[in-house]
């Protein structure tokens, strides 16, 4: 075998095919893998357009066998191991030149297409410099095509809009220099180390050894390993009073941790924790001979360590005040606070900085990161910002101000910290159950019921709360009669409560979520009165509950939440012509799958607004991508919608008919292929892709208890049939040695699931959530494709497929990556089909768990 390394420029010169073998698995980068190879380029991109050298940034390794030479003297290639990487690059260059086409520079468009994607004189597949496995083909071709259907469902036509919406966002404030860097980037300083096989290899065997190798060595034990060779006489010494303490104290993940933090918190804004070992190794260099001064290194190390611990457990704090603000952001969740936390304790410990005030600084931090979930901007770059901090604490005696200070001239881009009239907006109009993570909802909402200075206060940690509607999720007909009296011209009910139910006016914390339901206010008045919350009590204190009583809330929490996270610097927010919610609409028509469509109402819900601006940004508002694929509440095209100048004439029905869309005779698309709020969301990563929380299989008790909730709900909301035909589903299930799980929202779903083997933090799946009061049966794509063995694209398609085979079911395909459902009444007439179906997906599962055993047994031998 021969290595030699290269950049993906010079990898695809020349006429050549690369071809996925077909024992290699389907392309599976998602998000997290495409966004951390986008921070890369991006910070590449940065280097360059600010005339700073940037090093070429290491991608990995691409195995590859030679194959047949064609007739016409083209060589093809067979990938061994790399297609991810180079199916990624193949997919941001098409978006690359589809952004080149959209703003009319078709020499680059036509440039990348014919050196980068095609071999321009070759026909058929032959003409594609990258050919992926059958399953994948379809999909990829589309996107080189740029056929109606490039961008549809699966991980290569996400990850082609992924590129899209990445380089769109970037183009609009960087320009066209900013684009053609990205470029620069993307064809030169990606490096890449080419492994060929000789002729006669086994291409097969070197697959499998690839792919069999055994647990590395971590960054911390490289650091470790180095370190330790540089002290020969004080090795063994250091190691047991200093080193071995701290790994135990730490645990291997917590010591890597450290050690990145060690880096960042000594100005290393720019470390990776994939580079721990070679930026630590280059920091000590200088030092490496004098055994002292390596000794001072490890023991500052240690010390860090223990301040760490107080990160990690904040209940090991002695300074009451900065106890708690750590407590909080603990529950928060995630290191981002990390590398502040660390600087400020060090300060502690060292004299220079008093506890309050290091409190008052991760206070700060706290609002930053609060006053932008509330806004609705991403987490995107935050752990960036706050990497950065510390270089600004050394230049400051009093940190608090000094982080403010930071914050606050940070406002531009993803780094805005909103201020007051923003926050207060944004606590009216936007989804805020759809923003963030759960538990950080829920300490929102925590500090807002604390700050009612209740004489009791809450114990949370026994109370079992969650966040709970006070308008339901899903409304029955009184509240929506309710809401009419309060619609405004051209809005129906359904609209005004899409743009209510997740605002954060409508939110509260209750134990009783299964009492309280989606019952009549006046219940839940009754439920509401009787709880500890004061903010529960202010609620049962309404004659109703509608959009006047909804929006008066959200002013009283608005005031309380600016006066618990205190904002930037006065006058630090810069002018903006425009406001931020079109860009999220921009965003979320980027995200939308070929072959899907939907409201003005949804996407208002979603960037919180009302339907009709939407309607007119769309209509007055000249090249947004997607824009035809905005329908009318009843799924018909606008009739004011007009292609804007330039770009396609004809009809949107057609445009979308080639995607995949149908329509009924009466010019309405089908519902099937819309996508609501919430899928929006989902698409966008507005929304964090968190499951339902399950029963235990284990808790028998409690799993009866909750059937028997199910049962109840399924036979008082549904006919007897569709409940028989559940039921009989269900018993068929258990027959074949699955497990039900279920809900503990208020409507007690139910959830068939499969153990999985040898997946430690993933123990079962399931194929289907069905939701007795509502009457939908949800198929869950959005958490199989995280799941073996349907993390395999072509398994999800059959699973589409059997389901579709069925009467009533209708499942788009451009939902495969979300959470299409079908009625639950399907249940009463095709039972025994649905079995059928059930009975396969256990079979699946049971297959992949006995290779993944066999597997095992094999490597133990």
């Amino acid at each position: 075998m021969h290595a030699q390394e290269t950049t993906f420029n010079d990898l695809v010169q020349g006429e050549k095919q690369y071809q996925v073998p077909l024992y290699q698995r389907t392309y599976s980068w998602e998000r997290e893998q495409l966004q951390q190879l986008w921070d890369d380029v991006q910070e590449l991109v940065e280097d360059q357009l600010g005339n700073r050298a940037p090093a070429a940034h290491f991608l990995g390794s691409v195995v590859l066998a030679p194959g047949r030479i064609t007739a016409g003297g083209m060589q093809r290639w067979l990938v061994v191991d790399g297609q991810q990487r180079l199916t990624t690059l193949m997919l941001a260059f098409t978006a690359l030149r589809d952004r080149h086409r959209a703003r009319g520079a078709e020499q680059k468009a036509d440039r990348i297409h014919d050196l980068v994607l095609v071999n321009k004189y070759r026909s058929g597949d032959d003409h594609y410099r990258l050919l992926p496995t059958q399953a994948d083909r379809d999909a990829f071709i589309a996107c080189i095509e740029t056929s109606p259907k490039a961008g549809g469902p699966g991980n290569v036509g996400a990850a082609y809009r992924f590129f899209l919406s990445a380089l769109t966002e970037g183009e609009e404030s960087g320009g066209e220099a900013w684009t053609d860097t990205v470029e620069f980037v993307l064809s030169g300083l990606l490096s890449i180390v080419e492994i060929t096989a000789a002729e006669g290899d086994n291409v097969y065997r070197i697959f499998e050894s690839i792919n069999n190798t055994g647990v590395g060595l971590s960054q911390s034990d490289l650091l470790r390993n180095y370190l330790f060779m540089c002290l020969p006489t004080r090795g063994e010494r250091v190691y047991r009073n200093r080193w071995l303490p701290m790994q135990e104290l730490l645990g291997p993940d917590n010591l890597e941790l450290l050690v990145w933090l060690d880096l960042v918190v000594a100005g290393n804004s720019r470390a990776k924790q994939s580079d721990i070992y070679r930026d630590q190794k280059r920091r000590l260099e200088p030092i490496s001979t004098d055994e002292a001064a390596l000794e001072n290194e490890i023991t500052a190390l240690a010390a860090r360590a223990e301040r760490l611990v107080r990160i990690l457990r904040p209940e090991l704090e002695p300074d009451p005040d900065l106890r708690e603000v750590l407590e909080r952001m603990s529950r928060w969740g995630g290191q981002t606070h990390y590398p502040l936390a660390l600087m400020l304790l060090d300060r502690v410990d060292a004299g220079q900085t008093t506890g309050h005030q290091a409190a008052r600084a991760l206070a700060y931090a706290e609002s930053y990161m609060v006053r932008r979930l509330l806004a609705g901007y991403s987490t995107m770059g935050s752990n960036r910002v706050f990497m950065e901090i510390p270089k600004e604490l050394e230049k400051d005696d009093d940190p608090a101000e000094a982080v403010r200070r930071f914050l606050s001239k940070n406002q531009v881009g993803a780094r805005v910290w909103p201020d007051d009239d923003a926050v207060r907006e944004a606590i009216r109009t936007r989804p805020f159950y759809k923003a963030g993570r759960g538990n950080q909802r829920f300490q929102v909402l925590r500090r807002l019921e604390d700050s009612y200075g209740s004489s009791e206060p809450v114990d949370y940690a026994k109370a079992h709360l969650t966040v709970e509607h006070v308008l339901p999720q899903t409304p029955a007909h009184q509240w929506l009669d309710l809401l009419a009296e309060e619609t405004e011209d051209g809005q129906t009910p359904e609209e005004l409560h899409a743009s209510l139910v997740h605002t954060l006016g409508n939110l509260t914390l209750s134990a009783d979520n299964a009492k309280l339901s989606n019952h009549p206010f006046r219940r839940k008045q009754e439920i509401l009165d009787s709880s500890a919350l004061r903010m529960n009590q202010a609620i049962a204190g309404q004659e109703r509950w509608g959009r006047a009583e909804v929006l008066a809330r959200a002013d009283e929490l608005a005031e309380r939440a600016v006066r618990l996270w205190p904002g930037p610097i006065s006058g630090t927010i810069p002018a903006d012509d425009e406001w931020s919610g079109w860009k999220e609409l921009r965003a979320t028509l980027l995200a939308m799958p070929a072959g899907t469509w939907t409201t003005y109402g949804d996407v208002a819900a979603l960037i919180g607004t009302h339907a009709v601006p939407v309607g007119q940004h769309l209509a007055t508002k000249a090249g947004l991508h997607g824009a035809y694929r905005v329908l009318t509440a009843d799924g018909r095209v606008s009739a004011g919608f007009r292609w804007p100048d330039g770009e396609e004439s004809g009809d949107a029905r057609t445009r979308l008919e080639a995607e995949g869309v149908p329509f009924d005779e009466a010019g309405r698309a089908r519902r099937s292929h819309r996508l609501t709020t919430a899928d929006l969301a989902a698409l966008t990563g507005r929304e964090h892709d968190e499951e339902a929380e399950l029963s235990s299989p284990e808790d028998d008790a409690g799993r009866q208890s909750e059937a028997a909730r199910f049962e109840t709900q399924l036979r008082d909301n549904q006919t007897a049939q569709t409940a028989d035909g559940v039921l009989h589903a269900l018993r068929f299930w258990e027959r074949q040695g699955g497990h039900l799980a279920y809900g503990r929202a208020n409507e007690t779903s139910c959830f068939p699931t499969a153990r999985l083997a040898g997946t430690p933090t993933i123990r079962t799946t399931w194929p289907l959530g069905i939701y007795p009061v509502s009457g939908t049966v949800e198929v869950v794509f959005q958490y199989l494709k995280r799941r073996p063995p349907f993390d395999d694209e072509p398994l999800r398609r059959e699973l589409l497929d059997r389901l579709n085979s069925i009467d009533g079911i209708g499942l788009a395909e451009a939902k495969l990556d979300l959470r299409p459902s079908f009625p639950l009444e399907v249940f009463a007439e095709h039972s025994d089909e649905l079995c059928a179906v059930l009975e396969w997906f256990s079979h699946t599962v049971a297959q992949a768990n006995r290779r993944h055993v066999t597997a095992e047994g094999a490597d133990s031998l």
